[in-house]
């Protein structure tokens, strides 16, 4: 399969799953996010381990596996190999937010990273990831704001202090 198609597919694949993500989440927490690669690949009929070789492209899209898509997805005939413009979403975010390549060094060791954790511990990697993107996604609760005591005076301190020696009895000596 020529390069061209086989990019193409995954760029629309990859499409796919972002309109999926996009119809199923309204709001995107740590809870919600769980388990849409598993249902998506359930959507196609392929298993969740397949999908994420898709996405990983260590396997590409062939013309039987296309059409599915097309099909399951009710895409018409031939869209999986037809390039499409941006989608709407995407193109209110700047050029590169869409890109799904690392940018950069520190973008590629930052993938690096994850795919090394994933691939050796798949099930804790979703779930720490999912709650790490839920803590970012969903802003937590502003913490309310401590009211400040006043300093206390010099008064205040020696009060204080003779309080605290109310009630408490002298240390007794040992006997020897």
């Amino acid at each position: 399969m020529p390069r061209d198609v086989a990019q193409t597919r995954l760029d629309n694949a990859l499409r796919l799953f972002d309109e999926f993500v996009h119809a199923t989440v309204k709001h995107a927490d740590a809870a919600t996010l769980r388990g849409l690669e598993r249902r998506f690949a359930e959507r196609l009929q392929i298993q969740p381990s397949y999908w994420s070789q898709i996405k990983s492209c260590s396997r590409q899209i062939g013309e039987r596996l296309a059409r599915q898509f097309e099909q399951l997805t009710h895409k018409p005939p031939g869209w999986m190999d037809q390039p499409h413009d941006a989608a709407p979403q995407a193109a209110a975010a700047p050029p590169d937010e869409g890109r799904p390549l690392p940018r950069d060094d520190d973008e590629r060791f930052i993938v690096g990273l994850v795919l090394t954790y994933y691939r050796r511990h798949p099930q804790r990697a979703r779930t720490r990831l999912l709650d790490l993107l839920g803590e970012v996604l969903v802003p937590a609760p502003a913490p309310p704001v401590p009211r400040a005591a006043p300093a206390p005076t010099p008064e205040d301190a020696h009060a204080v202090w003779l309080r605290s020696q109310t009630g408490v009895a002298p240390l007794k000596r040992n006997k020897r």
